[in-house]
């Protein structure tokens, strides 16, 4: 960490920047442990015709060699996952398995994503012309922008690059200002790819925002919040690039009598305080059956109660939140549901065994859906249980949002399955399995949460366009060609 503070990775090497100088904090304990530099525009220049270059001749490459490449990529990142692992605790505070978990997440999205290009670059259509071929040929975009959060550094910006990357693009990361040093590290897993093809500029908004803007970048990811994508969007728009967009969730989990109450209880821990709940797809609202209502707060109460809060290397099961900001941002929105009539079951406050660094108890809530904890993103490690009658009033609560990434219910009755998958307004639905994902399956939402969509094909054709191709065997005239037929012509009546 020492080695790659204050450094950017660019056109295939570490560069120590000119820009000014950032700490990076270590939230289990307060301490500065490296230094970021904010990218100059000089820095973010060479970095783009840099990936213009590596960028061309990526895809002069076969199909066949870039997946290799990609390959070769997700081995290194196995190898390095320990190693990534541990630099991500000590830069964003998370357990270890979770940051261990990160890297394997990202090698296999590679692995995915090197064989669906392979597999597929377009289509032959039947001809609208007898005897011409005509078909569609995918090409890549150019260079793309990934903008990633503090949260899941290291899985996202694989997400991102992988696809990316198969698709033909270059990438240039631009990583959050609380988590640096992971994704320079990340870097040494491109090492036999063109220098240039993936990159990483370090600094603050205003680094970003130059990227989005770049008259030769052509495409954005952007992963934060609302009003943060919705700058990026409008600035992309200004050069029509495509944007994808992830934009804050505001997750339901519904809990419905015919589940098993203990098993839903100890999947809305996880779903609630996965990461601190610093996850997007974060369980943030809970909307609980009046008739186990009462079984689920207790059985929810008693598991917050037993998980280990900690330093993210030692053997815990929650570590800080990211940052001072963070914690006193969760503070507040605590702060306004207890003014606004909540009742704190257990939480709710700094734990007093852990003076250094941003911990915060996992804390459960009885609330109401007016309240404020109940619209937005809380981002903490906050489960908040308001009491329902009936699935219908369940549903059209989880609804009443402006955001739509995912949702969750338990249940074992087939039919309110299958009303949940149909009627919640979200583009992911969880049935007894909170926060799962598969490289194969798109991820992303609806609403405010965004556009866009990461993983699956649809995850792929994000960072391609399609060029109509007809081919004529010979040169020939055609009858739609001048002179019209004087037949043709209008003839008054």
């Amino acid at each position: 960490m020492a080695q790659l503070s204050s450094h950017h990775f660019i056109n295939g090497e570490y560069v120590r920047g000119d820009g000014q100088q950032q700490d990076v904090i270590e939230p289990a304990t307060g301490n500065v442990t490296g230094h970021y530099a904010d990218a100059t525009q000089t820095e973010i220049d060479f970095a783009v015709t840099s990936a213009r270059r590596a960028q061309q001749e990526w895809w002069s490459q076969s199909a066949l060699d870039r997946a290799t490449a990609l390959h070769l990529a997700a081995d290194r990142m196995l190898s390095m996952t320990e190693t990534i692992g541990e630099c991500l605790t000590r830069e964003m505070g998370k357990p270890f398995r979770e940051s261990n978990w990160e890297g394997g997440a990202s090698a296999s999205a590679f692995r995915f994503y090197a064989e669906l290009a392979r597999n597929d670059q377009g289509r032959v259509t039947g001809p609208a012309i007898a005897g011409q071929l005509q078909l569609v040929v995918k090409e890549p975009l150019g260079t793309v922008v990934s903008i990633v959060p503090f949260n899941f550094p290291v899985l996202l910006a694989g997400w991102q690059a992988a696809a990316a990357l198969a698709a033909g693009n270059a990438i240039i990361i631009k990583p959050s200002d609380l988590t640096p040093l992971t994704l320079l590290m990340w870097m040494r897993a491109f090492e036999d790819l063109p220098a240039g093809l993936v990159q990483v500029v370090t600094g603050g908004a205003d680094v970003g925002a130059s990227l989005v803007a770049h008259k030769d970048t052509h495409a954005v990811a952007f992963t934060g919040s609302v009003k943060a994508a919705q700058a990026v969007a409008r600035s992309a728009s200004e050069r029509f690039k495509p944007a994808l967009i992830e934009a804050s969730g505001n997750d339901a989990f519904i809990v419905m009598p015919s589940s098993d109450v203990s098993i839903a209880a100890r999947g809305a821990t996880f779903a609630a305080f996965l990461n601190c709940g610093q996850v997007c797809t974060s369980a943030e609202r809970f909307y609980v059956h009046e008739n186990v209502y009462e079984e689920f707060v207790t059985e929810l109460t008693s598991n917050a109660r037993a998980l280990r809060v900690g330093s993210g290397l030692e053997v815990v099961d929650i570590g800080p939140m990211a940052a001072e900001r963070e914690r006193s941002r969760v503070e507040t929105v605590v702060a306004r549901a207890v003014e606004q009539g909540a009742i704190i079951e257990c939480g709710g406050k700094r734990p007093p065994n852990l003076t250094e660094g941003w911990f915060y108890e996992p804390t459960v809530l009885r609330t109401r859906h007016d309240m404020d904890i109940m619209h937005g993103e809380c981002f903490g490690p906050l489960a908040p249980v308001c009491k329902v009658s009936s699935l219908d009033e369940a549903i059209q609560l989880a609804n009443d949002s402006d955001l739509g990434l995912g949702a969750n219910i338990y249940t074992n009755d087939l039919e309110e399955a299958f009303r949940a998958v149909h009627e919640i307004e979200t583009g992911i639905v969880w049935v007894n399995t909170p926060l799962n994902d598969n490289d194969a399956v798109p991820f992303g939402g609806r609403k405010f949460t965004g556009s866009g969509r990461e993983l699956g094909a649809e995850g792929l054709e994000q960072f391609r366009r399609s060029k109509m191709v007809m081919i004529a065997p010979h040169a020939e005239a055609d009858p739609e060609w001048f002179p019209y037929p004087d037949d043709n012509a209008f003839h008054a009546q």
